[in-house]
């Protein structure tokens, strides 16, 4: 019995276990596999290389600074999306975007702080 490649359906030859007829063939069917639940991951990990982008192009002196609400959203910069919380021992929570963060002050000011 011949067996076919599951991508293009060419005759295979080779090894008894083999799938595909080429690294092509393996690939393509492998993204078309995986192509919905891989463009899940792919926009959010845009958004929150989006948001590390915002919160990294403000100038940090002595590892923070303060900005606005207004700035931060005309930046592009999207709340829901953090990778982390961290709350002090006085129950005051930053919200991170890997080693980045910010902190909600009054006004809609907020404070960016950078993790050692």
């Amino acid at each position: 019995m011949k067996k076919k490649c599951l991508e293009c359906g060419t005759e295979i030859m080779g090894r008894v276990d083999k799938k595909y007829c080429s690294d092509y063939c393996r690939n393509a069917y492998n993204n078309k596999v995986n192509k919905d639940s891989k463009n899940l991951v792919r926009n959010i990990n845009n958004r929150l290389r989006k948001n590390y982008r915002v919160l990294d192009s403000f100038p940090l002196r002595e590892g923070k600074t303060r900005t606005t609400r207004t700035r931060l959203l005309d930046k592009g910069f999207d709340f829901d999306f953090i990778t982390n919380l961290y709350t002090t021992k006085k129950g005051t929570t930053y919200y991170f975007v890997y080693d980045l963060g910010y902190l909600p002050l009054d006004n809609d000011q907020y404070m960016i702080v950078k993790r050692e």
